[in-house]
């Protein structure tokens, strides 16, 4: 069985906050708010080029909140899945979300964007999103990239950085490289590697950095943050050097089932409906399979774009001790704050009552404990090169 990545922090003499970049690039004080956001694969699905407001039509297979909210949830009893789940979680907990502790529910603050997202930024979000970070690093076997990278990089900016953990390995890993994490929300830590630093910035905005700057751009699990995706890979390529890339890995709301295990009529069938209808009513790009990263990307002018899809499980139902292990981690990353995933557009935008939103947790719950369906998450990866004569 394959380890879980390292605990990625690494002290150094001297301790360093994040800056709040302004319009004009000037810093101002950071403000609390959430970070920018759970066989074989299959062909990437074309989709437009530009993000549309809404999908005409609502989904025909999508069961209502009120479905959810007239079932009856039994009395779990003992967990159908092996006891070591539990322990596991309380093992992964201590080990790498011990320092990262924060009371109580938090969004972000409107003084750092003007737009609306939907996760808070309280310590359960803090440990889904370490949480994933540890899954992502297990399906690529440890790579933090996939893009052919020099040794001698000298910029790279990891756009939503969250928590931090990615943009504290890489640094770590290119320690000659002025590595910068952007965010909404001041949740990362203050001790870091000495070429890191966050800036609190909004990166659906104009970006405050030079023109022909980075080395690389990293972009992971940001679905359901921006609306209109070609304009913000846009300004990836005017930051990006000549001969520079761009990376960005992402996944949809649909889980891929290979075996026939998941009735259409199951919380985890109709999680994917329901996120689909919420990209209807407002617009923000939640299904990122839909070609909306490979056709944005083109379409600001990267060339050399490749795109490669990998499934990994919910749970861990395989029979093969590596697949086992990553879904272990994702399920322990989709299960700890299903609430925090479904609270603000359920509750807002699609109208469920609280009521029903407990009870579709509940069932869901159960469904991903219960591990009898074999779902798989679609992770995509997609990277570009800037042209070297740009």
């Amino acid at each position: 069985m394959s380890s879980p990545a390292k605990k990625a922090q690494s002290p150094v003499p001297e301790a360093k906050s994040p800056t709040v970049q302004s319009p004009k690039g000037k810093t101002k004080s950071p403000t609390p708010g959430p970070a920018s956001p759970t066989p074989g694969p299959a062909s990437p699905t074309p989709g437009p080029a530009s993000p549309v407001a809404a999908h005409d039509g609502a989904p025909t297979d999508l069961l209502s909140g009120a479905h959810w909210g007239e079932l009856e949830i039994p009395d779990d009893g003992d967990s159908t899945l092996d006891s070591d789940v539990e322990s596991s979680r309380a093992s992964i907990s201590s080990s790498i979300m011990e320092y990262r502790t924060i009371n109580g529910r938090r969004y972000h603050s409107d003084s750092v964007t003007d737009g609306e997202y939907w996760g808070p930024n309280d310590e359960k979000a803090m440990e889904v999103m370490d949480i994933v970070h540890h899954a992502i690093t297990l399906i690529f076997k440890d790579r933090l990239y996939t893009a052919p990278l020099s040794k001698d990089i000298k910029n790279a900016l990891d756009v939503g950085t969250g928590t931090g953990l990615w943009a504290i390995d890489f640094a770590d890993k290119f320690p000659t490289c002025n590595v910068v994490g952007t965010d909404i929300s001041a949740i990362q830590p203050s001790w870091v590697p000495p070429n890191l630093q966050f800036d609190i910035d909004d990166a659906s905005k104009t970006w405050t950095y030079p023109d022909n700057h980075f080395d690389y751009v990293h972009i992971r699990w940001l679905s359901g943050t921006i609306k209109d995706w070609t304009s913000l890979y846009k300004e990836a390529y005017r930051c990006t050097k000549p001969g520079g890339w761009i990376e960005h890995l992402d996944c949809g709301p649909h889980f891929v089932c290979l075996d026939g295990t998941m009735p259409k009529d199951s919380a985890i069938a109709q999680w994917g409906h329901i996120w689909t209808e919420v990209e209807r009513k407002t617009g923000v790009i939640l299904n990122m399979l839909d070609g909306y990263m490979e056709n944005g990307i083109k379409e600001a002018g990267f060339t050399n774009v490749q795109i490669e899809d990998f499934l990994a499980p919910t749970a861990p139902w395989p029979t093969d001790e590596k697949q086992k292990e990553i879904g272990l981690f994702q399920y322990i990353g989709l299960t700890s704050d299903i609430e925090g995933f479904m609270t603000y557009f359920l509750g807002q935008v699609m109208g469920w009552t609280e009521n029903e939103m407990t009870k579709y947790a509940s069932i869901l719950r159960r469904e991903y404990k219960e591990a009898k369906i074999h779902a798989n998450l679609k992770w995509r990866i997609v990277r570009a090169q800037k042209p070297v004569d740009a």
